[in-house]
């Protein structure tokens, strides 16, 4: 052997047949693979081993359902509240339960004033009511209205008629309902003046 090499040892290159073959290691199965670099061993923490491919999955979208049906009832609500307020202001107009003339049964008395009154009973709702009256002298009127409005149901039509002169003279009035619906209805009294 050369002098030059200092460096030989028979003790270095023989300590393992000293201590004999190393003791056999488990395989350990990398941690992670980072291109091309692999980790084994105890230094790498538990958190980090993952036998199988991790991949990242998106995260859980939220139904959007469920909000809908907690406002479903309200949402009923309201438009049946709308409705029926609809209805209430835009809904069937007018309509006419009946009628009734009346006057005095005695009649006016000499050179006096009949008042005749037709009460006309409605469902409430607002409207016009479109009439005339035909008196038994051959007179009418011309085309009059009564405006009606919400919750009134009942509306008084009035008819002065006047008499002069001696005698007496059966009168007839009567109230012809031209709108919503025709109807008709009358009364008739008699007019007494003895000069």
């Amino acid at each position: 052997m050369s002098s030059n090499n200092d460096e030989y040892s028979a003790t270095v290159l023989g300590s393992h047949w000293v201590s004999g073959p190393p003791a056999a290691q488990p395989d350990v199965a990398p941690d992670r693979v980072d291109g091309s670099v692999l980790r084994f061993g105890p230094g790498v923490t538990a958190a980090a081993v993952a036998p199988f491919p991790v991949v990242p999955q998106a995260a859980p979208t939220r139904r959007r359902g469920g909000g809908l049906r907690r406002y479903a009832l309200a949402g009923a609500v309201l438009v049946a509240v709308l409705g029926y307020l609809c209805w209430q202001q835009y809904g069937p107009g007018v309509t006419v339960r009946d009628i009734a003339v009346t006057t005095d049964a005695a009649g006016p008395g000499c050179g006096g004033t009949a008042d005749v009154v037709a009460d006309v009973r409605t469902n409430g709702r607002p409207g016009t009511l479109a009439y005339r009256w035909v008196r038994s002298d051959g007179t009418r009127s011309e085309r009059l209205t009564e405006r009606v409005v919400r919750g009134q149901e009942e509306a008084r039509l009035h008819l002065l008629w006047t008499f002069q002169g001696t005698g007496s003279y059966p009168a007839k009035a009567q109230l012809e309902l031209l709108e919503p619906a025709r109807r008709t209805a009358a009364v008739e009294f008699t007019y007494h003046c003895a000069q």
